[in-house]
């Protein structure tokens, strides 16, 4: 099985609110179609729930009823943004069918403290393709938290060990330098946490926008991501046919992941 993010920043223009790419959603969902084993999809919530995450500051804690009714924006357009996500993988021909992770996980303080993983298993059984999304969910402490679809990642990697864990980004991996600004940027193969030191964390578009975490703590993930899989890449969603090789089970250009020994 393959575990698949599609970044925001792919599927959304991040600095424009709820600003779909459709064209690069019904590209992505195609390339998903030829995968080679089931596959299982998160996606960021990009522009469709960062934007107002942030604004009123749903990331944070919970100060009164007037997040509320922001919550339940948010809530309501990250489920737009899944929905465009969801009919592109049906035109495909694949039967995707939507998972919300506010009916299915809790956190406690930030910190996932329930997630039921069996829907996605009886689904990926019956030969369906579950999906699933950054969401707002519940929080025993704070009220209301932000899930990422990193977390998901996570809480994915470990329930069924994926044959690859792959994460598309509108960059070719991880770098020494922003390689949009300095010419000698050099692209890492492979990446291990005693190689932290020499990232450029600068090269996520819109990061001003991100309410889930600074960059160096997403690709920190990647790793505890990457020990419970057989491969952890990241690769550029915006290069035709890159993700479809990758389902595919063949050697793209990217930066491998190791896992945490």
């Amino acid at each position: 099985m393959y575990l698949v993010k599609l970044g925001g920043s792919v599927l959304t223009d991040k600095a424009r609110l709820r600003t779909p790419r459709r064209a690069a959603i019904a590209r992505l969902a195609r390339e998903l179609a030829a995968a080679s084993e089931s596959v299982l999809v998160v996606h960021g919530a990009g522009s469709f729930g960062h934007i107002l995450a942030r604004r009123h500051k749903l990331h944070e804690r919970f100060l009164g009823k007037e997040q509320l009714a922001a919550g339940a924006r948010v809530q309501r357009d990250v489920k737009i943004l899944n929905g465009l996500v969801v009919d592109a993988l049906l035109r495909s021909g694949l039967s995707a069918v939507s998972l919300a992770p506010s009916v299915l996980l809790t956190m406690e303080d930030g910190r996932v403290a329930a997630f039921d993983s069996k829907p996605f298993r009886d689904y990926l059984i019956l030969g369906f393709t579950p999906v699933t999304f950054g969401d707002v969910v519940r929080d025993r402490s704070r009220g209301l938290a932000i899930c990422s679809g990193d977390v998901l990642m996570l809480e994915l990697a470990k329930a069924f060990r994926p044959t690859r864990a792959i994460f598309v980004a509108d960059v070719d991996g991880l770098y020494t330098a922003d390689p949009k600004r300095t010419k000698g940027a050099r692209r890492f193969e492979s990446v291990r946490e005693t190689d932290l030191g020499s990232i450029d964390f600068a090269l996520a578009p819109a990061q001003a926008a991100d309410v889930t975490g600074s960059i160096e703590a997403k690709v920190r993930r990647m790793f505890e991501i990457a020990s419970h899989t057989g491969e952890c890449i990241i690769l550029n969603g915006n290069v035709k046919n890159r993700l479809r090789d990758a389902v595919q089970g063949r050697p793209v250009v990217g930066t491998r992941v190791a896992g945490r020994s």
